[in-house]
């Protein structure tokens, strides 16, 4: 079972992002666009395990304090387009937090540097720099342990528990 852990968008939010992606589109930028119901936040990627209750218990101990998570600017990671994320502390915490039950359960994960964003294209190409984020921001109040599988060619994201 491929799993992460995420930060789940409000609609609103979700919407201004889908605005974002039309402009892209009318300022021809090509690439794997992602679809509006996929956008989030990763706070950690397990990937495949065959431990899930694992995880769950792991995770079954983190606790969410209530943060504002606002979207900032646009940005990319070679030919990944997105758009980043703050929320204070409340937002590194989370990660943190999260992170921390993985390592003490000695649950492997992606160790990559936490840099909060929402991915908008994979393999973009075209000028993007015209384009602005949208000023939005949302109440995070939990967050997600998430499956994600192969369905009819596309990526399929189900959540699994809530935190």
């Amino acid at each position: 079972m491929r799993l992460f852990v995420e930060i789940r968008l409000s609609d609103e939010l979700r919407k201004d992002l889908i605005g974002t992606m039309h402009v892209l589109k009318k300022l021809g930028v090509k690439g794997s666009y992602v679809p509006a119901d996929n956008l989030h936040v990763t706070l950690a990627f397990i990937g495949e395990t065959s431990e899930p209750e694992k995880v769950k218990e792991a995770l079954a101990a983190v606790k969410v304090k209530p943060f504002r998570l606002s979207l900032s600017e646009l940005g990319c990671f070679g030919d990944t387009l997105w758009v980043g994320a703050k929320g204070n502390q409340g937002l590194s915490g989370a990660a943190r937090s999260v992170r921390e039950a993985l390592d003490a359960a000695e649950i492997s994960y992606d160790q990559k540097k936490f840099v909060p964003h929402v991915t908008l294209i994979r393999k973009a190409a075209g000028n993007w720099q015209r384009a602005k984020a949208p000023k939005s921001e949302m109440m995070v109040k939990s967050i997600s342990l998430m499956k994600s599988e192969e369905k009819n060619g596309k990526r399929v994201y189900t959540e699994v528990m809530t935190l």
